[in-house]
């Protein structure tokens, strides 16, 4: 603060003499043109006297204003400065604060005009990311120590047993103990995924999807497993859907995820219908099912990440409670958007997600 004052002291200085200078020079120098213009050529006792009195009277009337212009420049510097001062020292401090640890630290927005605005509504904007970006993470850190307790129970307790001489491993408990160990894979996988759609780090490559040739794909691909389970996989594919500008692979994970969801809440002898239509500036894939349904009071929740709608029956059939926050989470990087609704219990589940046409 005190180089800042010192420094606009030295300025108002400056252009106080340079005032003081200019003044004395141009205008001593017309005011000898005027007395020459009044028949003054030759100076005489009483025009050098003149002269005098006025270098004399502009001078002390020029110092006596220019130290008033000094004092109020000064005292008006150093309100400022202090304004500014108060303002960066607010940012420093905000800043050591987050750098603690707590991210609720803001910045006050100053009257100085929309620069320091813009500087201070910045800040706290990188204020808000960071305290997201932490609860992100927090959530993050307790959601998979919760998650992966459940595999990790089992493993310890198959080969404790195993030690002790109670379980021997033979195929089907080493069948079961790949299986737990690729839920962790699949969990950590899932999770990075989520972490990067949250902190909008996901990587998109984007060119020209067909939708009908997306759906032709996803169903090839999960015929065999519907037909292991005895549930029937329909289409109402509209013909000539617009392309749209996506990234094929992530919109294919979007279609696995959502069929192998609906697969795991549809009992034997069921159905999973999906269509694609066109809005004119949107295209619409639905996938509907007649399997258990959503109560009411979980269709808000079930977008969110790890929720389950029964918790017990849905750890068993190996979902992680992230596949639906993970295929909105990619609709929506590219423009678009996933719905889920539902009647009720036993009456099904339909998912709707969209993205603009091309």
């Amino acid at each position: 603060m005190t180089r800042l004052l010192i420094a606009q002291g030295l300025v108002v200085l400056v252009g106080l003499a340079t005032i003081l200078v200019v003044t004395e020079i141009v205008g001593l120098a017309l005011f000898r043109e005027h007395m020459v213009a009044a028949g003054h050529e030759n100076p005489d006792v009483e025009a050098i006297h003149v002269e005098e009195a006025f270098r004399s009277a502009i001078t002390f009337a020029l110092v006596v204003a220019l130290a008033a212009a000094l004092v109020v420049a000064l005292a008006a510097s150093y309100y400022l400065t202090r304004r500014v001062a108060r303002l960066v020292r607010g940012v420093a401090e905000a800043a050591s604060t987050i750098a603690a640890g707590d991210y609720e630290a803001r910045v006050q927005t100053p009257a100085l005009g929309p620069e320091f605005k813009v500087l201070a509504d910045s800040f706290n904007q990188m204020a808000g990311r960071l305290a997201d970006t932490e609860t992100t993470r927090q959530r993050m850190l307790g959601d998979l120590a919760h998650e992966m307790r459940t595999p990790i129970a089992t493993l310890d307790a198959y080969l404790e047993g195993t030690e002790d001489g109670v379980t021997q491993l033979d195929p089907p408990t080493v069948g079961m103990l790949r299986g737990q160990t690729q839920r962790l894979a699949r969990l950590a996988e899932d999770i990075s995924t989520v972490s990067r759609i949250e902190e909008h780090h996901l990587t998109l490559v984007h060119e020209p999807v067909h939708i009908g040739r997306l759906i032709e794909q996803a169903i090839t691909a999960h015929e065999a497993v519907y037909a292991a389970k005895g549930v029937r996989l329909a289409r109402t594919v509209e013909e000539d859907l617009p392309t749209v500008g996506a990234d094929p692979d992530r919109l294919g994970q979007v279609m696995t995820n959502l069929l192998d969801n609906a697969l795991r809440h549809t009992p034997e002898g069921g159905v999973v219908t999906i269509s694609a239509q066109s809005t004119g500036e949107r295209v619409v894939v639905t996938l509907a099912d007649t399997g258990e349904g959503i109560p009411a009071d979980a269709l808000e929740h079930v977008l969110e990440r790890f929720y389950r709608v029964d918790t017990a029956r849905d750890r068993q059939r190996g979902g992680s409670g992230v596949g639906l926050t993970i295929a909105r989470g990619i609709v929506k990087a590219h423009g678009g958007d996933l719905s889920v609704t539902s009647p009720g219990p036993g009456r099904g589940t339909t998912v709707a997600w969209w993205l603009p046409a091309l």
